[in-house]
């Protein structure tokens, strides 16, 4: 017999409730129901009813399974679960159920737990501009891990920079390519010249505006589709200056550094978006079937541009597949990570080896699909390709880097690049989080045992895992 468990979601939907502004009689009367019960609700005195998410979905546009799913929060049970992997927290013993009830009774508490923890492994690679950044203490938070997490916690998509992207990608369209009318509406609207120049005048830059002479310069090293996209990028910080100004005014960012790399990050999203404009981008995925290849013919984009855009389709109403993206190094660091819907990332590790993000490498310029399942029995249908570097400097360096994009396997069946594919019984891969908090007991390329876990090392039998260890 199975036992359906009761959600508990009050700190959530008091959180929903403040972010649109109302009060608890005025929410409680669009969702049909009593004050005193939305009380009970947010007080955790009463479980979340299926009809009140069904309600939910239906007022206020609520990603019902994001908002019900457990870890929800930016410093959900997941991500605390890292963290209390430490060995500095070997001797507390903390389980999951504990876990769980922080992040959900008190999300800003686990939020502050993560904010601390992520400022420690920070520290050493912080240095202290003497500018008086340090007395917020978050600004011991390196500016790439808050703006990652800031972007993250916004489900990667910032509705206002859509909306001013798409009227001016429309109003440009372009049978051939997007890059001549971007260069025009730079010259005329704002009177900035754009040259391809020769990399030594640009030193170790691959563009730069000289706001003296009005002049946007690009190296003549860089591709056609990044010489493009530096174009909407220019065309963003100009034309889209205001509204990227509010953004990162209501983002509140800890120091000069995350401002500064959160307005480059937004100016990088409008570029985006100003490319492949929402609307007739989601009708273009959806009539074939997600295909990056035909998106970037269309769209004069190149894979990582398409792979990043299909990442932010979750605007209210019109929705498309909700796709996470992540992008290493041919030595595993995560250089990019977004998701338009939850998806295990490890926060402070890397990703798992048997998942075939790492295995593209060996097949340069080759899609390779696979099915994984985390250890919650989730299960994620995923594509991994290599990818160019915008620029190399010299022949000697090493040009490639990998992207892996992925969606739930409900959703594959509306992929070009899962068709002929038994989805409802696909060969699938378990993978795992970082290996110090992975459950999985028989992995071969496990690293070290999971925090709290003894070691079962026995000098007269090896195992398949170089670390068995005790299972809970």
């Amino acid at each position: 017999m199975t036992t359906t468990r009761k959600l508990f979601l009050g700190a959530r939907l008091k959180r929903l409730r403040r972010d649109l502004g109302l009060q608890q009689s005025a929410m409680a009367t669009q969702l049909g129901i009593s004050a005193s019960y939305l009380n009970h609700l947010e007080r955790n005195q009463r479980p979340v009813t299926a009809g009140i998410l069904l309600r939910l979905a239906e007022v206020f546009d609520v990603n019902v399974k994001a908002f019900a799913a457990e870890g929800n929060e930016s410093a959900g049970a997941e991500h605390l679960g890292e963290i209390f992997s430490d060995q500095m927290f070997s001797d507390l013993a903390i389980s999951r159920y504990e876990l769980v009830e922080l992040a959900d009774n008190a999300p800003t508490v686990a939020e502050g737990v993560a904010r601390l923890y992520t400022a420690l492994r920070d520290l050493q690679r912080q240095t202290h501009s003497g500018d008086g950044d340090e007395t917020d203490p978050r600004g011991l938070i390196t500016p790439e891990t808050w703006v990652r997490d800031y972007i993250q916690e916004s489900s990667n998509h910032f509705p206002e920079l859509e909306e001013c992207a798409e009227t001016l990608g429309v109003a440009m369209a372009d049978a051939l390519s997007i890059a001549e009318p971007l260069r025009r509406r730079l010259k005329d609207a704002w009177g900035i010249s754009c040259r391809v120049v020769s990399p030594a005048l640009l030193g170790e830059s691959t563009q730069q505006y000289d706001p003296e002479r009005r002049v946007f310069m690009l190296s003549s090293l860089l591709r056609s589709e990044n010489r493009t996209f530096g174009l909407a990028y220019q065309l963003a910080m100009v034309e889209f200056r205001e509204v990227i100004e509010r953004v990162v005014e209501v983002a509140a960012p800890p120091d000069q550094g995350s401002r500064h790399l959160l307005h480059v990050s937004l100016a990088n999203y409008a570029a985006g978006a100003i490319i492949m404009p929402y609307g007739r981008f989601l009708a273009s995925a959806e009539e074939h079937n997600y295909s990056i290849d035909r998106l970037c013919g269309e769209y004069g984009a190149n894979v990582e541009q398409v792979s990043h855009r299909l990442t932010t389709l979750s605007r209210p109403g019109a929705r498309g597949v909700p796709f996470f993206m992540i992008r290493v190094d041919a030595a595993g660091n995560i250089s990019k990570r977004y998701a338009g819907n939850a998806f295990p990332f490890s926060r402070f590790g890397g990703t798992c080896p048997r998942w075939n993000l790492h295995a593209a490498f060996q097949n340069a310029g080759k899609a390779i699909s696979q099915v994984i399942e985390t250890p919650d029995g989730q299960r994620f249908f995923t594509i991994s390709r290599t990818i160019e570097r915008p620029i190399r400097p010299d022949v000697q360096s090493d040009g490639l880097l990998a992207v892996g994009l992925g969606c739930e396997l409900r959703y594959a069946e509306k992929l070009h690049c899962a068709a002929g594919l038994d989805l409802a019984n696909p060969p699938t891969t378990p993978i795992g989080p970082a290996c110090a908090i992975c459950p999985r007991m028989n992995c071969p390329q496990r690293a070290t045992a999971p925090a709290g876990r003894a070691l079962a090392v026995d000098e007269n039998r090896k195992t398949i895992s170089p670390y068995p260890f005790v299972p809970a």
